[in-house]
């Protein structure tokens, strides 16, 4: 009797606690992202959250070099490790297509998430296709390319004077690509190991692409025709060529070895004093502000991508919207999330702690505006950024742009019309491979 007892009351200790041990699990979620300070701060954002709620947030990362291939791999085996993920803007075709992200449509409009956020955060993280009003995430981490540079380089009085004498106009922070070439051109000085300009050349992911793009949009060019697929005669127009060429123009310019380039090496050339400007993501900059990561913190500055000859005014967006993963058993929790997340105050602190916010009156506000050195670099932007596509087939788009536009800007091989002539065959041929377009 007494085993017989024992052996009962071992078996109710372990159903309570495989019930705890349940309870206790639906009260956790996961968010996956990529290995980077951002994603520090959201794990701080979500250690605020579980203060409130008792619900805890693990926000769980991998190296930028296989955050892609990692987060794929367990969506097609249809796991349930992450219950969100902070995706890259072009996973959206793939993730809503693929049945890997929640539609969060409903969510969207009950919450009015279009008014809270900046038009363009919710039109490249949030919605698939485009113009659909079909949305699968929430915008998250603002981000676009932008500039740094040495404020002591550009006010210096021996270099203001010998500039002007040069180039007829005052040296200041570039207010065309015009004038970026030509300071690039003026502290280019290889015998004083000084350099005039960091740009991306990196061609694994899409840093190649997000460079070219940021001389692309304000040059006037497009990728191509998103809603008819039309590539031919858009993106190897006349302005895509003369694109292409200012940005292999800027390669000249660029310190020795700078051939496989992205954001450490770009932050690296304002650190190491290299180079006069450096493009790099926003999300890059928080480093740049710190005295024990910069030394040159206080004489670095911040400036917008300035625009074309045209006028014209954009910047390669980059940042991500956060998604519902569709395999996750805890979806109800993690809309309880969202909504919190995109809370007013919420947005307050996500700005405080670092985060690149996306609500449109806290980007708008002097409080945010004045924040940072780059902070109004950064609101300028992200209301004039486009971005890469973001169909299902990107990652093959991707590579093609970056097989046909290296050689030509690091090798020289060709002209910019033969580069973009065959990338827009490459292309037409994939497009027409995934029935788009016809």
């Amino acid at each position: 009797m007494r085993k017989t007892m024992t052996s009962l009351l071992a078996g109710i200790g372990l159903v309570l606690a495989c019930g705890t041990s349940v309870y206790a699990q639906d009260k956790e979620l996961t968010i996956f992202w990529a290995e980077w300070d951002p994603a520090n701060y959201l794990q701080e954002l979500g250690n605020e959250y579980e203060k409130e709620t008792g619900v805890k947030i693990t926000v769980e990362t991998t190296p930028w070099s296989d955050f892609q291939t990692k987060a794929f791999t367990e969506f097609n085996a249809h796991g349930d490790a992450y219950d969100m993920v902070v995706g890259d803007s072009q996973w959206l075709g793939a993730g809503s297509t693929g049945g890997h992200y929640v539609d969060l449509t409903d969510f969207f409009n009950k919450h009015k998430v279009g008014e809270v956020m900046a038009p363009a955060t919710v039109k490249y993280y949030a919605e698939y296709p485009g113009g659909s009003s079909k949305y699968w995430a929430i915008p998250l981490e603002g981000d676009a390319v932008g500039w740094s540079y040495r404020k002591d380089w550009f006010e210096d009085p021996k270099e203001k004077e010998a500039f002007k004498a040069k180039y007829g106009y005052d040296l200041d922070v570039p207010k065309d690509f015009k004038a970026l070439r030509d300071i690039a051109e003026f502290f280019y000085r290889p015998d004083q190991k000084k350099y005039g300009i960091a740009i991306y050349t990196d061609n694994s992911y899409d840093a190649m692409a997000m460079g070219f793009e940021n001389a692309l949009f304000s040059y006037g060019g497009e990728l191509g025709d998103y809603s008819t697929y039309k590539v031919d005669g858009i993106i190897n127009s006349d302005k895509a060529i003369a694109a292409l060429d200012a940005y292999k123009e800027l390669y000249k310019f660029t310190p020795p070895g700078w051939a496989k380039s992205f954001f450490v090496e770009d932050n690296q050339a304002i650190t190491e004093n290299l180079a006069a400007m450096s493009m790099n993501y926003f999300a890059f900059f928080p480093s740049l502000i710190n005295e024990a990561s910069n030394p040159n913190a206080k004489n670095t500055g911040f400036f917008a991508n300035p625009p074309g000859p045209g006028g014209d005014q954009f910047a390669a967006l980059g940042g991500q919207g956060i998604s519902i993963v569709s395999y996750s058993k805890k979806q109800e929790e993690a809309t309880k999330f969202l909504e919190w997340f995109i809370k007013d105050e919420t947005q307050k602190k996500w700005a405080a702690l670092g985060g690149y916010t996306c609500s449109a009156a806290v980007l708008k506000s002097e409080e945010f505006q004045n924040a940072t050195p780059y902070n109004k670099a950064f609101y300028e932007t992200m209301f004039k950024v486009k971005d890469f596509w973001a169909v299902p087939e990107y990652a093959e788009l991707l590579q093609q742009l970056n097989q046909r536009v290296y050689p030509y800007m690091i090798g020289g091989e060709g002209t910019a019309k033969e580069t973009l002539d065959a990338l827009a065959a490459d292309w037409n041929a994939t497009f027409k491979k995934y029935g788009r377009g016809q």
